[in-house]
């Protein structure tokens, strides 16, 4: 029986760093066992950028959103563009989407407002979101709780990730509670990061997904580096014996999840 395959649910493979060599970061993806990857967008640019990768290779799929920190000048206007990008073959969810308080790149009541009106257009859309949560954890939450009862039928088992978690446990808890699934990425392999392993270990095998978030966060056996899909397998074994079951049950585990929760092939 051939191994499972892996789902990179998180990689902005469209990013700079990959133009000189994307095409044998995706030759390396595939030997690693990583067969699919989804690439989530920050602003429109990368919008577009995402939806052209997706319809170039086979296996990729695009997220459209406007990350947080990118959201200062959002308007009417702009949800306008993002529900017709969103409606391009290719597209499996809405997002980068969320609330940042660490960097002060935009107000707080704008980030809100943003995340707000790119909620509903999910539920319009019927699509499942990525959520960007950094030391913002009780406004998301809050945010999070006013909207999942409004989804759709269609959405309710599957609402979206709190990708690359990095919260609480009673963050962790709560959304998992609310119907969302959990990202997990390279951090879970640093030395430092027990909380996180814990978190990772007990939630539900159904609400754990895996992704690098690459060219960020690379797991600690290449830290250092450009983070790239391949490396998803660092991730998958680190969660793997944190949970106590072989790699290739977890592969399995995670990519089941990630095609229920994106609809995917």
């Amino acid at each position: 029986m051939s191994a499972p395959e892996l789902i990179d649910t998180h990689c902005h493979l469209n990013f700079h760093s990959y133009d000189d060599d994307r095409a044998e970061v995706l030759k390396r993806a595939k030997c690693a066992g990583v067969e699919r990857i989804i690439i989530p967008a920050i602003d429109l640019p990368s919008c577009r950028q995402a939806l052209d990768l997706a319809e170039s290779y086979r296996g990729i799929h695009a997220a459209i959103g406007i990350h947080p920190n990118s959201c200062k000048d959002f308007a009417a206007s702009r949800l306008d563009e993002l529900r017709v990008l969103a409606r391009r073959q290719g597209v499996v969810a809405i997002g980068e989407i969320g609330l940042d308080y660490y960097w002060d790149k935009c107000p707080k009541p704008a980030q809100q407002r943003a995340l707000e009106a790119q909620l509903e257009l999910a539920a319009a859309l019927e699509l499942p979101v990525i959520l960007h949560n950094r030391e913002a954890g009780a406004d998301l939450l809050s945010i999070l709780e006013a909207w999942a009862p409004t989804a759709p039928a269609s959405l309710r088992d599957r609402l979206g990730v709190l990708h690359s978690f990095s919260a609480s446990l009673a963050v962790a808890q709560r959304a998992v509670e609310l119907g969302f699934t959990l990202g997990f990425t390279g951090p879970i392999t640093y030395k430092k990061a027990d909380d996180l392993r814990a978190i990772a270990a007990c939630i539900p095998e159904d609400r754990i997904l895996i992704e690098t978030d690459g060219p960020f966060l690379a797991p600690q056996q290449v830290r250092g580096k450009r983070n790239e899909p391949a490396f998803l397998v660092y991730i998958n074994e680190k969660l793997a014996a944190l949970r106590g079951v072989s790699p290739e049950a977890m592969a399995r585990q995670t990519s089941e999840n990630a095609e229920q929760l994106f609809d995917l092939d």
